[in-house]
């Protein structure tokens, strides 16, 4: 008995031991160190700056502050720290970067595991690209019930996974036929069923408050939905409004109810001021918008998250698409710069989101120059992807800074973003909460054919 106790004592001595250096280990002091800093809400750089990180927050920041006694230093050199940044529209678990007729074509055989576990590197990806948080709008699988965002959220919340933090939208809502209907453009019942609500499908207010409810039900952290038609869904025209006033009155009253946000995609100019006059969140795309409208938005405080990227790349692949998606791409394309300078010569609030899915995701910085080629200032475009995500998604009060008490998401590109806003896309150092995720070479593509072969349906 004495033996038996004797070892149980150091067994749980071992435990003990492992478990505080563990602590830590976990809270252990680092020290970044680097050029110049951008804090996420000044309209200039800080010099020789310094941000000191205490477990997973941020204990520190400043110019030149010296490290503490025993804290791990890490001098970045010629490097602007900024915090994480934010990306408002993404599909984490989509692929629709390829030939879109060979991609419909496989989604009759859609393997949803597989999808979810190509997500894993997605979710990489989009975290070494120095893209710390990101809101995940619409993760759809035609004839599936499964929610693949929120189980790659979950992961990457219980350390699981890498990847950033993300809050999900489930399936999206829409209308029977519109741009988020599943089914539409496939032979009638060739899945058996018309999608309810159970797939984000619904009509009318009442139906609309119960697919609100039932994504909300299974995990959903905002509500998306479609208001418009789609460059990406080939039923609809582009500009088409698909939720009447009182659809768009009760899917927001319901959300801001459950104290969730609304996201709409919004082409078309009409279905835009009757979202704003609804009281949405965000205006995703905005593409047809005119000044009235973006007056509407300036004046209701509405985001506009613009998803510049997504275009550029649909143009440039124009291609891969059917005829009718490319007549749609090239309206949306020719009417959103002139909106997007609007928008900013107005100071319509602009977040930063890009519709990663529609390109490979860990581009997403490429944004950044498409709006500052569009007028935008740099500081402003890196404002958008960092305070002013974190306003939108609501957690200001956690990120979107480099302050103290934040959290430590923190990264490091090389040179003056204010100066060459390209060096976003060379981000060189992450950390996620304290943990850094990255400093160095980025882990290379699980795939150089990546986007050529994952089959999803499209959602914007």
């Amino acid at each position: 008995m004495r033996i038996a106790s004797g070892l149980w004592c150091r067994a749980v001595i071992v435990v003990l031991l492992f478990s505080a250096a563990a602590a830590g280990a976990t809270d252990q002091t680092i020290v970044l160190k680097a050029a110049r800093i951008f804090d996420g809400k000044s309209n200039s750089l800080v010099q020789n700056g310094v941000v000191i990180v205490q477990g997973n927050k941020i204990a520190n920041v400043g110019s030149n502050l010296p490290a503490p006694d025993g804290a791990r230093v890490i001098d970045l050199g010629d490097a602007t720290l900024s915090p994480g940044f934010m990306d408002a529209h993404t599909h984490l678990t989509l692929d629709y970067s390829g030939d879109y007729n060979l991609r419909r074509l496989h989604e009759l055989d859609l393997n949803v595991s597989e999808q979810a576990i190509k997500a894993v590197s997605f979710a990489r990806a989009t975290v070494e690209a120095g893209f710390t948080t990101v809101r995940d709008l619409g993760s759809r699988f035609v004839a599936s019930r499964e929610f693949v965002d929120v189980a790659l959220r979950n992961s990457i919340n219980r350390g699981v996974i890498v990847g950033p933090r993300m809050l999900v939208a489930a399936k999206g809502i829409g209308a029977t036929g519109g741009h988020f209907d599943p089914t539409s453009g496939f032979r009638d019942f060739l899945f058996g069923r018309e999608p309810d609500y159970t797939d984000g499908i619904a009509d009318g207010p009442d139906e609309i408050r119960k697919a609100v409810r039932f994504e909300v039900k299974n995990g959903a952290d905002v509500i998306k939905a479609a208001v418009s038609g789609g460059v990406l869904s080939l039923a609809d025209e582009v500009d088409t409004p698909q939720l009447t006033p009182a659809e768009m009155a009760a899917l927001v009253d319901e959300s801001h109810r459950l104290r969730k946000k609304v996201a709409v995609h919004c082409h078309g100019d009409q279905a835009a001021r009757e979202a704003i006059e609804a009281g949405v969140d965000s205006i995703e795309h905005g593409s047809f918008m005119k000044p009235e409208t973006l007056t509407r938005m300036k004046n209701k405080g509405t985001f506009l998250t613009p998803t510049l990227m997504a275009t550029e790349w649909i143009m440039s692949k124009i291609d891969n698409y059917p005829p009718a998606l490319q007549e749609k791409a090239k309206a949306a394309g020719a009417a959103r710069s002139e909106m997007f300078r609007n928008a900013v010569k107005m100071g319509v609030k602009i977040s930063f989101g890009t519709d990663a899915a529609v390109f490979p995701h860990g581009q997403n910085a490429k944004e950044f120059k498409l709006m500052v080629d569009l007028g935008m200032t740099p500081i402003d475009a890196l404002k958008s992807a960092t305070a002013a995500d974190a306003e939108l998604f609501g957690i200001a009060q956690k990120v979107g800074t480099l302050e103290k008490g934040k959290l430590a998401d923190i990264i490091a590109m090389p040179g003056d973003p204010t100066a060459d806003i390209t060096v976003t896309e060379r981000v060189s150092f992450v950390m996620k909460e304290g943990r850094v995720v990255r400093n160095g070479p980025a882990t290379p593509p699980v795939s150089a054919t990546s986007g050529t072969d994952d089959f999803t349906l499209p959602a914007d």
